[in-house]
């Protein structure tokens, strides 16, 4: 594996990620942001926080695996989330647990970063997911 992740001590714990990954390898893989559509771009769950975040999160998945890599080869995960407040994590985390297993996100995750927007390309777009990965 190209990647390790890990906390230091001393580091703030829990968290729902490790603070740190070490890559080893010559391939960088770049899933740009993934939102909450269908293949066809119907959006799926419109209005859920939760739902949009695992959505985001298959997709994030197969961009991944069309570069031939998993959440296995991922340094960083980046989320975008619209007008977040501080009481939105427990939704935010449900959607994440929700496909953790399905997806091969292991818990906690890879380093991330949870940054709130005011708006996102379109309305009913919630949360987007960028992730970067490294391969051998």
């Amino acid at each position: 594996m190209a990647v390790r992740q890990f906390t230091p001590r001393g580091m703030l714990q829990p968290t729902p990620y490790h603070h740190v990954a070490v890559g080893t390898g010559s391939r960088h893989v770049h899933v740009s942001g993934q939102i909450a559509r269908a293949a066809d771009g119907t959006p799926v769950a419109p209005g859920d926080l939760a739902g949009q975040v695992g959505h985001a999160l298959r997709n994030t998945a197969l961009g991944l695996a069309g570069a031939g890599a998993s959440f296995a080869d991922v340094l960083r995960l980046t989320f975008y989330v619209t007008r977040w407040r501080p009481e939105l994590i427990g939704p935010f985390m449900a959607g994440v647990e929700a496909v953790a297993d399905e997806v091969g996100l292991s818990l906690p995750m890879p380093p991330a970063s949870l940054i709130g927007v005011d708006f996102l390309f379109e309305p009913d777009v919630l949360v987007e997911v960028e992730a970067t990965a490294l391969l051998d």
